[in-house]
C-alpha cells in the first residue's frame, strides 16, 4: 500500500467519527468542512471542490536566496523553491513575503492564504486571518499582483475566490492542510529559528516578473 495512504489510515484510526467527502449538511444542502476530511477511500477530497486547480510537481528542488523562480502560476503552489521555508505556524504576515520561501512551506503540508489588498475589504482580511492565526501549517500574506481577491494554495493545489465568506475556503483547508496524500514532506515542521527565517522581517516580495535570461532565474 502507498505510504501516504497508510499515513491517512493511521490518522483516521485515531478519529472517533470519519465523514466521507461530499456529505451534505441536512439543513441547507451545503457540504460541511468536515465533509472534506481525507479518508483511505478518498485521499484528496479537494477534487470535489469547485474551482480547485491541481498540478503535480517534483519535490526537493531548492534554489538559493539570491535566485528567483520563473513560476507559471501566480501565486505559485509548487515547483522549485528556496531551501528555507517561511514560518507557517499560524502566522498572519502583514506584508507580502518572498514566494520562493512560501512555496517551501507548502511542501511541509501548509495552506497559504493570499489576498490582493486592493480588492478585499478590511473585514474580509479579518475573516481570513481568523482561519490562520495560531493554527499550525497555516500562513497568510498579502499578494499585491494577485489577479483575484483571494487565493488559497497547498502543495499542487490552488483555489481563487472572490469573498472570505465562501464556504470553499474551509473545505479547502479541511481537505488539504496536513493531508499526507497531497504533500511530499510528511512530518516536516513549520517552525524555524528566527535566525534562519525571521517572521518579523521576512525576505521581501518581488513583484517583477523574473527575466528568463537572468543567471539568477531558474525554471519552475
Amino acid at each position: 500500500m502507498n505510504t501516504r495512504i497508510q499515513a491517512i489510515g493511521a490518522a483516521i484510526a485515531c478519529t472517533a467519527v470519519v465523514v466521507t467527502a461530499g456529505c451534505a449538511n441536512p439543513v441547507d444542502g451545503t457540504p460541511r468542512p468536515d465533509s472534506f476530511v481525507p479518508s483511505i477511500d478518498n485521499p484528496d477530497p479537494s477534487e470535489a471542490i469547485d474551482g480547485v486547480a491541481i498540478v503535480e510537481y517534483p519535490t526537493a528542488l531548492h534554489v538559493s536566496p539570491d535566485e528567483r523562480v520563473a513560476y507559471t502560476h501566480s501565486p505559485p503552489f509548487g515547483g522549485r523553491h528556496d531551501g528555507v521555508w517561511a514560518k507557517c505556524t499560524g502566522i498572519v504576515y502583514p506584508q507580502a513575503i518572498r514566494t520562493e520561501n512560501a512555496v517551501h512551506s507548502l511542501e511541509h503540508g501548509a495552506v497559504w492564504i493570499t489576498y490582493n489588498p486592493d480588492l478585499v475589504s478590511a473585514g474580509d482580511v479579518e475573516l481570513l486571518a481568523e482561519r490562520v492565526s495560531g493554527t499550525s501549517q497555516m500562513l497568510m500574506s498579502p499578494y499585491p499582483t494577485l489577479d483575484a481577491p483571494i487565493s488559497l494554495q497547498s502543495w499542487g493545489h490552488q483555489l481563487k475566490l472572490d469573498q472570505a465568506s465562501d464556504v470553499r475556503i474551509d473545505q479547502f483547508i479541511s481537505a488539504l492542510r496536513l493531508n499526507p496524500a497531497t504533500y511530499p514532506e510528511v512530518g516536516a515542521t513549520c517552525s524555524i529559528p528566527p535566525s534562519i527565517f525571521n517572521p518579523d522581517n521576512p525576505p521581501p516580495f518581488d513583484p517583477t516578473t523574473p527575466d528568463p535570461a537572468s543567471p539568477t532565474t531558474v525554471p519552475e
